[in-house]
């Protein structure tokens, strides 16, 4: 049986239950766009970790699991969206 885990969501919003091997393997690769780049737009993150994802074969919508580990990631602060940007920025918490 695959392992799940519940995401979180910052608003405080319902998270979903999808595969931690899904999960860990976007969370790594978000965490590695937003630290190589310092500060990057939801955009452009989406962009590049889509062609990312779809170049492997990635078995689900990129999209969707893009946005829906990005969000557990500011819920459970290790990246922030950075004030008064739009399109919004991310940065890692801290930095």
């Amino acid at each position: 049986m695959e392992e799940k885990i519940l995401t979180l969501h910052p608003e405080g919003k319902n998270g979903v239950n999808i595969s931690r091997e899904k999960y860990e393997h976007v969370k790594a690769l978000l965490l590695e766009l937003i630290e190589d780049a310092g500060k990057i737009t939801f955009t452009e993150m989406t962009r590049i970790g889509r062609g990312v994802l779809e170049k492997e074969g990635f078995d689900g919508s990129p999209m969707w699991y893009m946005t829906t580990v990005k969000l557990d990631l500011e819920a459970r602060g290790l990246i922030e969206r950075v004030p008064k940007t739009s399109p919004h920025e991310l940065k890692l918490s801290g930095s």
